[in-house]
């Protein structure tokens, strides 16, 4: 078993190599582009954004706060809290400095990618919205629309899967908890166990459908980021005096010439880009498949809304983790990895039990990723057979996450890296081509010149 889990990891590593300069180039380059042609005015738009998020229109569709809780409660959470720590444990505090870049170029991505969802979109039998990237795709662009939506659906099935927040659940729960000290089963028993657990607990929810996924999530997302914001915030003034020398080794690491020289500087420059892509998914096309369903009538209100996302997780969220990581110390930990790391650095800094309160945000945030990830694979499996068969989808999404609490997280990783390598490019490649759409409604509205 051990054998082939690191045969596959190796096959992983060589496919992931040259798809991730493609990525690179397609999200930050395709981003910059899209930065420089709205004249980085949608930045000016954030207040206005706050307001649209707060407001209902009467159409029909999900809300646009429950379509960002959805894609919130796909971003914030694991990806944020797990996914900085292995990125500050591969890359360093300078890592940070790119999330952020990346974070900042993601915000146009999505305004793009979100008002293209409100724009080119259909509806389903019972008149409900059907947007996201395999639609725009086929709608808006003639000729090569239909086999870019086909290629971007065939790798979402893959790149949504539960792997790293079923993975890091396990992990998280075995732990802190430490059932073998209590049933002496062995760890992969208590993994399986664990696995079937999270599988029948999101089975119950995935199974109502896009409603009932938005219900909960827009109940438990904003109450357990609240939670992690006045905790997090409380260990960073506690220990202020340490918050200006973290931001100072952040900054260095990030601009190190000697590690440019040593030849590892790229190196840190697209395990940013790829940590940033994971925490906000901005480029990857998750995200227009809920703000899609949307009943924003202006693909630009929609855009705006979703620019909120890459701010509130990665700015915000990102930001505190690390801090908080690099402020204890544990990253030097060389065993320390993941989420395993995030909860030392909180068990350092809040009293020895920061890690266990953490453990109740981390499960609430696994638990509500869980559900919302399952609805994008729907989306991906419909589109490629037909519509209402896209709730099968589900029962390969339940066995999956017993399947990622048993693998290593190196795998995990490796699989969700290479799916959304393959989901990003023929998405950025669609946004690109379209982006004119998005520049002819900003004029209308007067945004432009």
């Amino acid at each position: 078993m051990n054998q082939w889990l690191s045969t596959f990891e190796e096959i992983l590593k060589t496919l992931i190599s040259p798809l991730e300069w493609i990525m690179l180039f397609a999200i930050v380059g395709g981003g910059l582009f899209l930065t420089f042609q709205s004249k980085g005015y949608p930045f000016l738009k954030i207040k206005t954004a706050f307001g649209l998020l707060l407001t209902k229109e009467k159409n029909q569709g999900i809300s646009r706060f429950q379509a960002l809780s959805a894609v919130l409660a796909a971003t914030v959470g694991l990806g944020n809290i797990s996914g900085v720590a292995i990125a500050i444990h591969l890359g360093g505090p300078g890592v940070l400095v790119w999330m952020w870049i990346t974070a900042a170029i993601g915000m146009i991505i999505k305004f793009y990618s979100c008002t293209l969802a409100v724009q080119l979109r259909e509806t389903d039998t019972n008149g409900e919205p059907l947007g996201g990237p395999m639609y725009y795709m086929s709608l808006g662009m003639k000729k090569w629309g239909k086999p870019l939506a086909i290629w971007f659906s065939m790798a979402g099935l893959f790149g949504v899967l539960p792997a790293f927040t079923a993975n890091q659940l396990t992990q998280t729960f075995m732990n802190v908890v430490d059932p073998v000290s209590f049933i002496a089963l062995s760890d992969f028993q208590w993994k399986f166990i664990v696995g079937v657990v999270l599988s029948i607990a999101s089975a119950f929810v995935i199974f109502g459908g896009l409603k009932s996924i938005v219900k909960v999530t827009s109940s438990l997302v904003p109450t357990m980021v609240g939670l992690y914001f006045i905790l997090g915030v409380y260990i960073l003034i506690a220990n202020i005096e340490a918050v200006l020398p973290a931001f100072y080794l952040i900054f260095s690491e990030a601009f190190n010439f000697q590690t440019m020289i040593a030849g590892g500087f790229w190196g840190l420059v697209i395990l940013g880009v790829r940590r940033a892509v994971f925490s906000n998914e901005s480029g990857v096309g998750n995200a227009p498949m809920y703000h899609g369903q949307s009943q924003s009538k202006k693909g630009t209100d929609e855009g705006l809304v979703a620019m909120l996302g890459p701010l509130l997780d990665t700015v915000l969220v990102c930001t505190i983790t690390g801090l908080i990581v690099i402020i204890s110390g544990a990253y030097l930990v060389e065993d320390l990895n993941g989420i395993v790391l995030t909860l030392e650095a909180f068990r350092r800094l809040f009293f020895g039990f920061g890690d266990q309160l953490l453990l109740i945000m981390v499960f609430v945030f696994g638990i509500s990723t869980l559900f919302t990830y399952s609805y994008y694979g729907v989306k991906c499996f419909g589109f490629l057979t037909k519509t209402h068969w896209g709730n099968y989808y589900n029962y390969f999404y339940i066995g999956s996450i017993i399947f990622s609490a048993l693998v290593t997280v190196e795998v995990v990783i490796g699989i969700i890296d290479l799916s959304f390598a393959l989901m990003s490019i023929p998405n950025m490649i669609a946004i690109l081509y379209l982006s004119k759409r998005v520049k002819k409604e900003m004029r209308e509205r007067n945004w432009l010149a």
